[in-house]
């Protein structure tokens, strides 16, 4: 059987298989020849399974990219220019560059040196940070103190110094830490008890967790760089490649 043949049995299989009611119009004789056939070629020809998977894993790539990118059309005013988000680098960028994070991600820990840097390089990149705090309770109290750290510092300027601070240091980052970068940092601790009370710590995180479950995200870090999403700490060279893409969109 040449290669011509191979969709049109694939497609015999999956009728067979997948879609058993369509089988009905075959007798029981040719039904039987015809699983026969199947099952001998696809023993001698196993690749056959492997493209069908293969061009199964592309299509539902292109599905998740396409689904991934209508979400951020929809969502585009909180994802990109919510007054609840952090901005660094140039706030009038001509490309966003959105970091969803947990402070006690090793993941993220190793990812904020390509951030710190591509903004460096970067004059016309406007970075976004959004607290994501998935990996437990300790998570979710750095998360509410980094919140009123933002309320207290409009230039992000004290925040980025605590967002290093924090992602830098070794173990656990709890709440106790997270404390104390912030007084290290030299932001007034008054206001700082003060804020954590208020219910923009809740409505910050909030709006952080609907937009990572519209655009699909499960684990840190995360990104969406222009009209894409990427997934996990794919380091600086292929970050500055989706920036240069989203340039050219």
């Amino acid at each position: 059987m040449n290669r011509t043949a191979r969709p049109l049995l694939l497609a015999a299989a999956l009728a067979l298989t997948a879609l058993p009611a369509a089988a009905q119009d075959f007798s029981s004789a040719q039904r039987g020849e015809i699983e026969k056939i199947i099952k001998e070629y696809l023993i001698k020809h196993p690749e056959v399974l492997q493209e069908a998977m293969a061009e199964l894993e592309k299509k539902q790539q292109l599905a998740e990219t396409e689904k991934a990118r209508s979400a951020i059309k929809n969502h585009s005013d909180a994802l990109f220019n919510s007054p609840r988000q952090v901005v660094l680098g140039n706030p009038q960028g001509d490309v966003t560059f959105v970091e969803f994070f947990d402070y006690n991600c090793g993941y993220c820990k190793r990812a904020l040196n390509d951030m710190v840097e591509i903004m460096g390089k970067d004059p016309k990149l406007k970075v976004v940070l959004k607290e994501f705090p998935v990996l437990g309770p300790s998570s979710v109290e750095a998360a509410q103190v980094a919140v009123a750290v933002r309320m207290q510092d409009k230039t992000g300027k004290k925040y980025l110094e605590f967002h290093q601070k924090l992602l830098g240091g070794r173990g656990q980052v709890d709440k106790a830490k997270a404390l104390a970068a912030a007084r290290d940092v030299g932001l007034d601790m008054a206001r700082l008890d003060k804020d954590l009370k208020s219910e923009e710590i809740g409505k910050t995180l909030e709006e952080s967790m609907k937009l990572a479950e519209a655009l699909g995200l499960n684990g840190t870090p995360s990104y969406v760089i222009g009209s894409d999403v990427v997934i996990g700490a794919v380091g600086q060279a292929q970050l500055s490649q989706k920036i240069q893409a989203a340039r050219q969109q």
